[in-house]
């Protein structure tokens, strides 16, 4: 008989903001349980209080706290957390953190097993809060299993924790497979020429303005197409331009569309702190949509695609152009596409939630018997 739980998840990223990894592994735990998706705090009440949204026929619940002020706001926080557990009757939760400074508010709770997926080094991020490596050290001492985001960021948290796993970017393939037949074309993209170069996702501090901007003016009969907010960053700092077009955010549904009308997708990203551990979702999903892929050289897409033959791997806009125009040539595409096919079968979301959910299982073994050890340090493809 399964076993009714309640999966807690304390999340730095909102439900609604661009779906990637949490949306995609919370939504298949919720399969199985009830999980209560916290995002963090908005100042914006007269009095505190939980916004509680069920998602559609779905057990998950999105859980935003309201605050009145910033003024004890670990203490308010806590409260609305227990709160949330009475009335909900969440009993002895899986406690899963996205961000560490959820332990703040959280330490108290009466838990049957911690994970923490680090997905992202937070701390190297614009406007990361102050003491996040403090409390991610403590967060690894709490946690009985953890999980990175990458290969990269596997390697640099390795030694912190005995029970840590290398878990990259996933792929619900068949959802961004819909590229490769026809769509209808979305109405403000209609009109744009060609050739399309396209990226979708957070538009921030890891966004390389300057290679856009570059190439854009070496090719003026080119087109780069950007899908998705911008944060964190001045808006008039971007690159404007004829053929530069600013399409704004789109739902998960409708990337597939977009992709479908360009060319060859692109990951424009600085090289820097901020990006030197990113496994950019992306990549796999761009490649599902059977389109080629041009990348700077982010170490996991260049140790994960590029090193394979699946990216082309960039450094400089005059290497952009010469890489661009030589895709743009190739006509023959099947034996390529046969060979992301096969790669990207190995690596799904749902293979990558089976892997985790046995992992977390097997932490609630451990615990009953401490005579078993996990293995430690295996790495999953």
């Amino acid at each position: 008989m399964e076993i009714c739980r309640d999966l807690i998840c304390f999340s730095h990223l909102r439900w609604n903001f661009v779906y990637q990894r949490p949306q995609h592994l919370m939504t298949r735990f919720a399969k199985k349980w009830r999980v209560f998706f916290i995002e963090e705090p908005v100042l914006s009440a007269a009095k505190q209080f939980n916004e509680i949204e069920r998602q559609p026929a779905s057990n998950v619940f999105r859980v935003v706290p309201h605050l009145v002020s910033s003024d004890n706001a670990e203490k308010n926080l806590r409260d609305l957390l227990d709160a949330l557990i009475e009335s909900m009757k969440i009993s002895r939760p899986i406690v899963w953190y996205y961000s560490p400074l959820a332990l703040t508010f959280s330490r108290h709770i009466d838990r049957l097993t911690t994970v923490y997926d680090c997905m992202d080094e937070l701390s190297a991020f614009a406007f990361a809060p102050a003491g996040l490596k403090e409390l991610e050290s403590e967060l690894f001492k709490k946690a009985d299993v953890v999980f990175t985001g990458g290969y990269s960021l596997f390697n640099a948290k390795k030694t912190k924790h005995s029970n840590i796993h290398a878990f990259p970017s996933s792929i619900d393939s068949q959802h961004f497979m819909k590229a490769r037949g026809k769509q209808k074309s979305p109405t403000d993209q209609r009109t744009i020429g060609k050739p399309r170069f396209g990226y979708y996702g957070v538009i921030d501090e890891r966004f390389d303005a300057a290679l856009i901007r570059k190439c854009a003016a070496l090719k003026p009969d080119w087109h780069f197409i950007m899908v998705g907010p911008v944060i964190k960053i001045d808006p008039d700092t971007l690159p404007v331009a004829k053929n530069i077009h600013y399409l704004g955010m789109k739902s998960y549904n409708e990337l597939p569309a977009y992709v479908s009308g360009w060319d060859i997708c692109i990951i424009p990203f600085l090289l820097n702190e901020s990006t030197r551990f990113i496994s950019p979702t992306k990549t796999p999903e761009y490649l599902a949509a059977g389109k080629p892929v041009i990348s700077t050289a982010v170490e996991d897409v260049v140790r994960s695609y590029g090193e394979l033959g699946f990216a082309n791997v960039i450094r400089t806009p005059e290497e952009f152009i010469a890489v661009a125009q030589n895709e743009l040539k190739r006509k023959e595409k099947s034996k390529w596409l046969a060979r992301v096919d096969f790669y990207l079968s190995q690596n799904s979301w749902d293979k990558t939630w089976s892997a985790m959910n046995e992992l977390i299982e097997g932490t609630e073994v451990d615990k009953k018997d401490p005579d078993v050890e996990p293995e430690k340090g295996f790495v999953y493809v």
